[in-house]
């Protein structure tokens, strides 16, 4: 199967940047969400971010506006036509994909494929509810999106060898590289990275340092481009919070038991960066 036209379900931050690598890789892309200012702030984004693109000579005006030109806003889900593709991108909770993907395998010919792109939700549970089990399959894109090369390719019980390799070309053609992984609790990125974020937590919990200088350490010491603190600034210490309950849950061992002092903060609406104040205050 070759992929020419994608659905994108959620045009927020992760589904904008999907959107726009698909459409850049030469796709036609419809972006849908729930309403039209959604959709709009979105290709906003995009438009922005193509046109720091443009401001540092990496791309063309042309060009530009032939990516934007390919990507075509939907508000209802019944407005798709002619997809090979659908990459849900909706918010990290599994009631919600599930509702989406009940909706989206009613009204979609059975050989259309269902991705996700969930950092953490089980690929297996998403396909039960589905009559496609095999055509379900997971996309993990790193954020930002444009930037980063990985896509976690992750196989369901159920996903099909020709599902997978129709996937796999796929994130080649945008330029991405494909890693296939089985369907665990946290796959492999977050099943190393968030353990990693709530160790550091105990550290600043257990009063061993403060959290600059754990970020100094993983930094200058391990190399790392960013600390595991500000990192879970950025990502969202409610994510955090959610990825390390799904991997405590999943395989119960007590390694990947929550730091408190990460409920504490959430349940503070300290949530890192978008909230204003996490293990760092971000006013002004």
């Amino acid at each position: 199967m070759q992929i020419q036209r994608v659905l994108v379900v959620g045009a927020g931050q992760m589904g904008s940047g999907i959107a726009q690598v698909l459409a850049h890789g030469g796709l036609q892309v419809l972006l849908h969400d729930v309403d039209d200012e959604r959709i709009t702030k979105g290709i906003a984004d995009i438009d922005n971010r193509l046109l720091r693109e443009v401001q540092k000579g990496r791309i063309t005006e042309e060009q530009q506006h032939e990516i934007l030109g390919r990507i075509e806003p939907i508000v209802q889900l019944t407005d798709a036509r002619d997809i090979q593709l659908v990459i849900e991108a909706a918010t990290e909770n599994m009631e919600i994909k599930c509702g989406i993907f009940r909706k989206l395998d009613s009204i979609l010919p059975a050989d259309v494929i269902l991705a996700t792109n969930t950092s953490s939700l089980p690929i297996t549970e998403l396909a039960a509810v589905t009559g496609r089990a095999e055509r379900v399959i997971g996309m993990h894109f790193m954020n930002p999106v444009p930037v980063m090369k990985l896509i976690e390719v992750i196989r369901g019980l159920a996903t099909s060898d020709e599902t997978y390799e129709a996937v796999e070309a796929l994130a080649q053609q945008i330029d991405k590289t494909p890693v296939e992984v089985n369907d665990f609790p946290g796959f492999i990125s977050n099943r190393i990275l968030m353990p990693m974020i709530n160790e550091a937590v105990f550290c600043v919990y257990e009063g061993i340092a403060k959290p600059a200088a754990i970020d100094q350490v993983m930094m200058l010491g391990m190399n790392h481009p960013m600390g595991p603190l500000q990192l879970a600034d950025f990502i969202g210490l409610d994510t955090c919070l959610a990825i390390m309950e799904i991997l405590h849950d999943g395989l119960g061992d007590d390694k990947y038991r929550p730091c408190p002092l990460l409920r504490k903060y959430v349940k503070a609406g300290w949530l890192g960066k978008k909230s204003g104040k996490g293990f760092y205050s971000y006013d002004g």
